[in-house]
């Protein structure tokens, strides 16, 4: 792995659980204020697409030609969209 792979690999090591405990806290609030099911799954789902989206869009300039980021970005998009689908579907 180079360089730009090894810092992109660091980057979301310690960025991503972060994330994902801030979004989740933020899903037990909704869940513990009687949001409906459907609907706090729908808000962490977009939150936390949104949330990737912009640690991807931060570190673009340094990384964008790596498999892994273009793969992260597109997983970002896909929670973003599956977070709309629950909500307009739920």
């Amino acid at each position: 792995m180079n360089g730009d792979g090894r810092v992109f690999r660091n980057y979301l090591i310690f960025t991503i659980p972060q994330v994902t405990v801030f979004v989740g806290a933020v899903l037990g609030i909704l869940l513990a204020v009687g949001v409906n099911l459907n609907t706090a799954l729908g808000i962490f789902s977009m939150l936390y697409g949104a949330m990737l989206m912009i640690l991807t869009l931060i570190i673009r300039p340094h990384v964008s030609g790596l498999f892994l980021y273009k793969l992260v970005a597109a997983l970002s998009v896909g929670l973003i969209l599956i977070g709309v689908l629950v909500l307009i579907g739920g």
